[in-house]
């Protein structure tokens, strides 16, 4: 063979391995590639309520939220729903923050119903305590035809102060008309420095909710959980909780909140005649099945209820 030959092979051969080397690292890569795992497997993007989105557990077994926004509209102090697969009411939630209030004149202003608080557990030193103006509250909310749930205001670091909380609000509404359901309000709080509940977890909380709504029900009232966006998506376990109404606080122009909801908290800088402070507004959706069984199908934002469906 001679030198030129020789020369050629070598060259052609140099080249072969180089082409396998980098067919070599393409294939690699690629397998790469398609084997790195899905960092958002297992989850779904949502709202996040300041005009972006984030990447939350995905619970394949609720039901998620179909409120549509071109649904809801807004009179510059009420939010209304337009739609016709629920009936919305109108509504508030308030406690000894909003003062004295003029019930009468909160009817007369649109409302239909109330969600009030009953008491609280300190974040400090974890004792039990009724709100100041709940006997007001219930009793002039009741006593002006508006409907009428209630709300506990927890910070329970366990199921059985769970279930402790559930005894005491029970307590409290036995001489009541209680409609709408009875609400487990877990919430962290800031400002404060440190408290007792700064260490805990979204399972001590989801089972802190499950035995203060088991003993509710166990007493014959409907009963729910209220949470704003974060402590729903990332401390509950929404999956455990299926069976109670979901009341979300998620400020904005509709209901954004991923999974199915039946209350709706959309401020809590609302202007309503008859109290003097910012309070809180939410709607509450009625399918059509359950509005017709409520007496209630025939409501009209801010309208009167009939006396077979008020408080």
């Amino acid at each position: 063979m001679n030198f030129c030959l020789k020369h050629r092979l070598r060259r052609w051969t140099a080249l072969a391995l180089v082409c396998g080397m980098l067919l070599s690292l393409g294939a690699c890569s690629l397998q790469t590639a398609q084997t790195s795992p899905d960092p958002h497997a297992g989850l779904v993007e949502v709202p996040n309520g300041n005009g972006s989105t984030i990447w939350v557990p995905l619970y394949k077994k609720l039901d998620t939220a179909d409120y549509a926004a071109d649904e809801f509209v807004t009179d510059g102090s009420y939010i209304d729903y337009t739609g016709s697969e629920y009936v919305a009411l109108r509504g508030i939630d308030v406690s000894e923050h909003q003062g004295e209030i003029d019930w009468n004149s909160v009817k007369n202003d649109g409302v239909q119903f109330a969600v009030i608080r009953t008491g609280y557990r300190g974040y400090k030193q974890g004792g039990l305590a009724e709100d100041k103006y709940f006997k007001k509250n219930i009793e002039g909310a009741l006593a002006a035809g508006i409907r009428v749930g209630v709300y506990f205001f927890s910070q329970a670091i366990s199921a059985e102060e769970g279930k402790q909380e559930a005894q005491y609000i029970l307590s409290q509404i036995k001489d009541y008309k209680v409609t709408l359901p009875v609400f487990f309000d877990w919430e962290r709080v800031d400002n404060v420095g440190e408290t007792r509940v700064d260490a805990v977890t979204g399972d001590v909380i989801t089972d802190a909710c499950l035995a203060f709504c088991k003993e509710v029900k166990a007493a014959g009232y409907d009963t729910g959980v209220y949470f704003y966006r974060s402590l729903g998506y990332y401390d509950y376990k929404l999956d455990e909780l299926e069976a109670l109404s979901f009341w979300a606080g998620a400020p904005g122009s509709y209901p954004d909140f991923y999974y199915r909801h039946s209350f709706w908290q959309y401020t809590a800088e609302g202007t309503v005649s008859g109290i003097q402070a910012a309070t809180d507004l939410d709607l509450w959706f009625e399918t059509r099945a359950e509005a017709e069984k409520n007496g209630t199908a025939d409501i009209t934002p801010g309208g009167a209820m009939s006396p077979e469906s008020s408080g």
